[in-house]
């Protein structure tokens, strides 16, 4: 019944032992076992976090992390998360550093996309961060792939209408957004305003589950990292939104990001198993 559907496991999603915004954001679970039970439950893409694969990289090369992709039919990759590409000084060269080993990385493993964004509201005027992007989005083009700027509603770009500002103001055809479900609802944005979000700036979509905007908890900061849930298992109306995506033209692949802290600490075959199953569920007409 879904077997048009491309489901990809961002990495928070099935990065069990890790945690996020400290120095142990790896996976203690290799990137070979990740990608055989992410397979095995029926995806056919993966992400994959900056530590994660510098970790991954201590052990496999790049080519050996391709060759795994390619044995287990993972056909989607993307790769994330690039801050700091907007600002000046020493903060731009350690950016510079991490761009170029994601560039490198996403031109060897045929990545989809890289994620970019930022998580401190820094303060940019906005035809910097579109020269900006612009400027991003040439370079990844020489390396084969796409830059998706995630909205959130802790950055600059926190609405539908800045998005839109920028991707249209920076011009690029390997550049859009990436349209994350629970930043969706948190910011306030309906399914049918999400649908009506031009097609082609669309770089990339996460669903996930959790508390309605009314519920968020006090700190939105610990939700956001701790207490996302699988599709199905929390107040969005995630089906709405996958059919408003769908009828504004989104094919896929579809990723599910859900970070969650006791999700984490199950094993990875479990984790790979509930997921696809959760989130193939949204599809079932």
């Amino acid at each position: 019944m879904n077997g048009d559907i491309d489901l990809l496991a961002s990495y928070w999603t099935i990065a069990v032992g890790a945690e996020p915004h400290t120095d142990h954001e790896w996976s203690p679970v290799g990137f070979r076992e990740r990608v055989a039970q992410a397979a095995k439950a029926g995806f056919t893409g993966i992400g994959i976090w900056h530590a994660d694969l510098d970790h991954t990289l201590q052990t496999l090369s790049l080519q050996e992390m391709r060759r795994i992709l390619d044995d287990h039919g993972i056909q989607h990759v993307e790769l994330e998360f690039l801050t700091d590409w907007f600002l000046e000084g020493e903060a731009k060269r350690r950016s510079d550093d991490q761009k170029h080993k994601l560039l490198t990385a996403a031109a060897e493993l045929r990545a989809r996309a890289v994620k970019v964004g930022d998580f401190l509201r820094r303060p940019v005027p906005m035809p910097k961060l579109i020269d900006s992007f612009a400027t991003l989005c040439r370079e990844a083009e020489r390396y084969g792939t796409r830059i998706g700027y995630e909205m959130m509603p802790f950055c600059i770009i926190d609405s539908l209408e800045a998005a839109r500002a920028l991707a249209e103001g920076a011009g690029a055809k390997n550049g859009g957004i990436f349209f994350d479900l629970w930043h969706l609802v948190k910011i306030g944005h309906s399914p049918e305003e999400v649908g009506r979000f031009p097609a082609q700036y669309r770089a990339g979509v996460e669903l996930n589950d959790g508390f309605a905007k009314a519920h968020s908890m006090p700190d939105l900061h610990i939700e956001t990292i701790e207490h996302r849930q699988l599709c199905g298992e929390g107040e969005f109306d995630v089906k709405a939104y996958v059919a408003a995506l769908r009828a504004g033209g989104w094919a896929g692949p579809w990723g599910i990001e859900v970070l969650n802290k006791k999700l984490r600490q199950r094993p990875i075959e479990e984790v790979c198993r509930r997921a696809f199953e959760t989130t193939i569920a949204q599809f079932a007409r």
